[in-house]
Order: C-alpha cells, then structure tokens, then sequence
C-alpha cells in the first residue's frame, strides 16, 4: 500500500471536478485512504458525496464507512450509519463490534454479538466475530459471556481455530480461571509462539512465577522460538513473585541465547521487581544505563517502588524525570504526597497539595465492575448512579462491621471506606448465593486498604475472590492463600516469596525435568 494515502483523495477529488461519477468501489478506496491518513474532514465531504451519489445501499461500501468512524472514534457516527443499511452481513456486523471495542465501549459490543443472532436479525457470528467478542470479554472480565462464546465456538466447529483457541486460553487467563486455560491449551494440536505466550502470561499475572518459568522451559523443549512478548510475559512473572534471581539471569540469556534484545518493557519488569525488594538505586542505575530511552511509564514504576519503601530522596528524583518528560499524571503527585505523610513531613504534604491545587491537577475516580449472570455491574468510587446503590452501602456497612471482628483495620483514615471494589464484592454478597465466587475487575492498582479488605473478607464470608486490577490479579480464598488446581495438581501460592531464598538457575539449556509441582501438566504438553 501507498506510504502516502491521502494521495488517493486527491485522485478522487481530480476525477470529480472532471465530471466522471465515483462508483461504489472507487468511493470505497478513497474512504480506505481516509482511514490510513486519519483524515475525518475529507472522510465526512466523501460520505456526503456518496449518499449525493446514491450509493447509500451498498453494504461494502457502508460497512467501509463504519470502520473509517471507528477509526477516527466517532462509535456513534459509526452506529448510524449501520442502522441505516438496508442489509447487514455478518462483516458489517464484525466491524462495529471492532468499533465498540476500540473506542471502549466493550459491553455495547457484547451486546450486538446476541442482537445480531435475535429473531429479528437472523445473522450468524462466524469465527472473526468470536475472535472480537472474546477480546471484549478478557478486556471486561467477563467469565461467564466468555464460557458461552467457547460454547458456540465448539457448537459450530470453530474450535480448531489457532486464533480463536490463543484467544480463548488469553480469555480464561485473564478472567482468572487458569483451569479452564490450561484445558484449552493442552488441547492445541500446533502450538505456535502465541499459544505459549498467552500461557505463560496467564501464569504470570496470576502470580505463579515458577509455573510460568516452567512452562517457557517446556516451550524451548518443542522447538518454539520465543519472542520479545514471551520474555514481557516472563519477566512479568518474576516479579510478580519476587524471583529477583531468575529474573536477572533470564534478563542476561535473552540477547545472548536467544537473540532478542532487550526493550523498555523488559526493562520496566526488572525495574518493578527490583522495586518490589527494595533494590531502589540499583532500579535508578539500571533505569539510567539502559540502551533505550526511558519513557514515564518506567519512571513511574519506580516512583511507586519509592512511595512502598518511603524513599522520599528518590521519590523527587524520579518526578524531576517525569516533568522533564511532561509525563507527569495526577497519580504521581498522590504517589510522593503519600511518601513525605509516610514519613511525618506535613510541610511536604501542604506544599505539593498546592502545588496540585495550581496546576489545576485532579485524580480520575477508580471503576470496579463484576459480572453476575452475564451482566456487568459498574461501581465507582462513592458511587450514586447504581439502581441499588442504597442497598450496596447498607450491605458494605454490615461487611465491615462483621471484618473489623475478624481483625480486619482500615489503613487510609476513612478515605477508602467505598472505594469501587469494596462496593462491587458488597453486591456480590448481596445477589449472590453464599460461597459464591467473586470476581471483580479494576481499571487502576488496588490500594493496600482493600487489598487488606478483600483478604479478610474471603476469610469471614467464605468465599473465593478474584480481583484483577491495572497490573496482576490477587487471588483470595480463606485470606491470604489461593488455590487453583491445573490436571489434578493444587497450586498454592504465598502473597509474594523471599527473594533471598529464591533459587538461581545454573544454566539455560532447559533440559531439566520439570518440576514435581507440573510434572503432570507436562506430560500432556508434548506435541
């Protein structure tokens, strides 16, 4: 394709002013050069031409329209012009759930994957819409929606799909059923880099490091070049689970063994696990040293390290970095404003709550959702908009006093009494039967207060929790503990390992038998 897009516009428009009417097919190519050129003027001036041309019951070209809107994240354009096609094919309906999901409308995009199967619409999803929606449910922790598009997948025989099997053992990982992951990927014939991936990430996020670690062995075993992915992916999961040893000598093999270089992710996974076990200058001087530009994001890491440790010296260093870089958010500022509280410097506290206050610097409320019989159910922070938001606060009220007996304290002074997860878990309780599992997902970093919360409170109302948050998923059944058995194996995994008693990986030729813990799991792998 043209490496100048908008050159196909100026083509169309010379074609017009020498009196040669568009057809549908050029008017299509012309739109297309819109889309790659991100142009929404000259995208808008050809919808006008085509309907001025009549052309306005051509499904292709109207379906070329709708993804021209939902490039330029106009979803609401995008939607009319899809009602108003006379015709609809299973393609008009995949590119608006596309639409949907880009522009973050992820539960209007579920919706139209049963609208469009209604009586009134007869239209069939074939595996590209699947492919979509299972995205749409990873993104909004969707369990149960998932499980009935992998029920519709085997129905119509879609299930020797690569994509869609990949897409499936992403879903149920990052809906947190490792289980139900594990049994789709066992299944896939010819894994590729994807399949592997995708596995060991969903390891990783739910914080079994080892298990992750393990996997990646098993996957060098079969052949499969792992790429900069796998490596995010199994970097994540050191740190994670505090595998500082590991982590270091996978970070040194990576270039040397399996050529692939290191890049600001991998970087930003040492930094993080660095962080974690208070390794704080030595997180600046690799940060300082590193052979890529270091971006807010891994400034921003570290900072977070700094506000977990009270290194408030560090702490300025690192948002000098962040304002060099204009990357500064509200996030950082509340981030340093709680290390100097930390430590007893209110002088500090006053001054950047000025400084905050000048700048005009605002935090975004937090979202929580949870899913309860395949509808979702948003909270926010002191949330009012619920239909049964009373009843919410009324049952948070009870929970709290019945956790305080458990031995549960609030750590933040008040401040985080309704943040959106602890109301999200209350409405569980509320329309769920007992020992029902939990599962909530956030779109930012749990706080210390309800991560406390949620661990005391699987303990007292015996139930399973499952937060997933910005970052990893915490796992709570009867407090700190979690349990997830994978081919009859129980994995029982520990808030988060000693580094120093952590093993150091002799040498990298991934021959070794697996361990006890997988061996199982293993032997089922083998393609």
């Amino acid at each position: 394709m043209s490496i100048h897009p908008e050159r196909g516009f100026y083509v169309y428009r010379d074609m017009i002013r020498q009196d040669i009417r568009p057809n549908p097919q050029s008017s299509s190519f012309v739109t297309k050069s819109c889309i790659r050129s991100s142009s929404l003027f000259r995208g808008l001036q050809i919808h006008a031409r085509i309907f001025r041309d009549g052309h306005h019951s051509d499904t292709l070209l109207l379906t070329t329209l709708i993804d021209f809107y939902s490039s330029t994240g106009n979803s609401n354009n995008a939607r009319k012009v899809f009602d108003e096609m006379p015709q609809r094919d299973t393609i008009a309906w995949n590119v608006l759930i596309s639409c949907y999901t880009r522009n973050n409308r992820t539960r209007d995009a579920l919706h139209l994957f049963d609208t469009m199967q209604s009586q009134e619409h007869k239209c069939k999803p074939d595996d590209v819409t699947c492919l979509l929606t299972l995205q749409a449910c990873s993104n909004l922790c969707m369990l149960e929606f998932g499980e009935r598009v992998h029920e519709y997948i085997k129905h119509h025989g879609y299930n020797q799909s690569l994509n869609l099997c990949n897409s499936l053992v992403s879903m149920y990982s990052k809906c947190g059923d490792l289980k139900k992951a594990y049994e789709v990927f066992k299944d896939i014939p010819n894994k590729d880099v994807v399949s592997w991936t995708s596995m060991i990430s969903g390891f990783a996020s739910s914080g079994y490091g080892q298990e992750a670690i393990n996997v990646f062995k098993e996957m060098v075993k079969t052949g499969i070049p792992p790429d900069e992915q796998t490596f995010t992916a199994l970097l994540s999961g050191c740190s994670h689970s505090g595998l500082i040893n590991e982590a270091r000598f996978i970070f040194d093999q990576m270039e040397k063994q399996f050529n692939v270089i290191p890049n600001i992710h991998h970087y930003g996974c040492i930094v993080d696990l660095m962080g974690r076990v208070g390794l704080l200058e030595d997180a600046y001087n690799l940060i300082i040293s590193m052979n890529c530009t270091p971006d807010a994001t891994i400034w921003r890491t570290l900072l977070g390290s700094c506000k977990l440790h009270s290194h408030f010296d560090l702490g300025e260093r690192v948002i000098n970095h962040l304002i060099e870089l204009k990357g500064q958010e509200a996030g950082d500022y509340i981030l340093l404003l709680n290390i100097y509280h930390s430590i007893g410097n209110f002088e500090k506290v006053m001054e950047i709550r000025k400084l905050m206050k000048e700048k005009g610097i605002q935090t975004t409320p937090s979202a929580s959702t949870i899913e309860i019989k395949g509808e979702i159910h948003e909270f926010r922070v002191d949330d009012t908009l619920h239909l049964r938001i009373s009843e919410v606060y009324e049952k948070l009220d009870e929970i709290e006093k019945q956790l305080k007996i458990g031995g549960y304290v609030e750590e933040i002074g008040g401040k985080g009494r309704y943040h959106s997860e602890k109301l999200a878990m209350a409405f569980g309780v509320l329309v769920t039967p007992p020992r029902t599992k939990l599962r909530v997902a956030k779109d930012l970093r749990i706080c210390v207060d309800c991560h406390n919360f949620a661990k005391v409170f699987s303990g007292v109302y015996d139930r399973e929790v499952v937060i997933r948050d910005r970052m990893r998923f915490h796992h709570f059944r009867e407090g700190p503990l979690k349990e997830v058995k994978l081919g009859g194996v129980d994995l029982m995994d520990l808030e988060l390992e000693d580094p120093r008693s952590s093993s150091t990986l002799q040498h990298m030729d991934f021959m070794d038998q697996p361990s006890e813990l997988l061996s199982e799991i293993f032997s089922s792998l083998r393609v």
